[in-house]
């Protein structure tokens, strides 16, 4: 039976890509999932396509607003339970990447999601799991937040690294309170935000690198360790792409 067997996990940004992966390994183990985006129908059709010893919870909820991620979390406390793992997943790109390029209000845009709304999340999960001494928090970076690449672009590098640095500093923090964070640092990976590339991908590309299902598969085995162990942080990349 599975360590995991009705855990509460909450994946945020879980109706597509790297959250739907999580999200779909999380369900697979016995977890009690609910997955919360802006897309509501997004959500559902991927929550009706999963079969699992729970049925996938949906709610809408915009992690770039403070309010709507308090009646998320509050929501899920008063109808599901405490929330034993947590998944930051929701984040976006723009296809304007270069300073030449961006617009001010797109630089606004992307780290209100990527660097605030992960900050909304924490902020919310963090004092129950606190009391509770217990609780995992899976912060989805990038590699684009350990180096300064140019494919990541000025904004999405500036977001993640915000978020690397959150959550290790963080991470810190709560060590001597039961509660861990990792932060996961994918390489290319085969989601909707390859439609943002600057330059299309090809198919063969797409199918080349890494599929969101990998990381369901390692979320789930870093959140079956036993309390004592902790990942502070793990890189996933394609096996053909080149590290640095």
């Amino acid at each position: 039976m599975s360590v995991l067997k009705d855990k509460v996990a909450v994946v945020v940004g879980g109706g597509t890509g790297i959250g739907a992966g999580i999200a779909r390994g999380f369900a697979e183990a016995g977890c009690r999932v609910v997955i919360a985006g802006r897309r509501i129908e997004t959500l559902q059709t991927f929550a009706d396509s999963i079969a699992s010893p729970h049925p996938i919870a949906v709610r809408s909820a915009d992690v770039a607003d403070r309010e709507s991620v308090d009646s998320l979390f509050a929501w899920v406390a008063e109808t599901i339970g405490p929330v034993d793992i947590v998944c930051n997943a929701a984040g976006i790109n723009i296809a304007t990447r270069s300073m030449a390029q961006m617009q001010p209000e797109q630089w606004d845009q992307v780290l209100a999601i990527n660097a605030t709304g992960g900050y909304n999340v924490m902020n919310a999960v963090l004092p129950a799991m606190r009391a509770r001494r217990d609780g995992l928090i899976i912060n989805i970076s990038s590699i684009a937040g350990k180096r300064a690449i140019q494919l990541g672009g000025i904004a999405y590098c500036a977001s993640k690294f915000a978020m690397t640095a959150m959550g290790t500093a963080a991470s810190n923090e709560v060590r001597d309170e039961g509660v861990r964070i990792t932060n996961v640092y994918p390489g290319e990976v085969n989601t909707p935000l390859l439609d943002k590339r600057p330059n299309p991908v090809s198919q063969e590309h797409r199918d080349s690198i890494l599929q969101p299902e990998d990381f369901g598969a390692l979320m789930v085995s870093i959140a079956s360790l036993p309390p004592r162990a902790h990942v502070p942080e793990i890189v996933l990349k394609p096996t053909t792409q080149e590290w640095f």
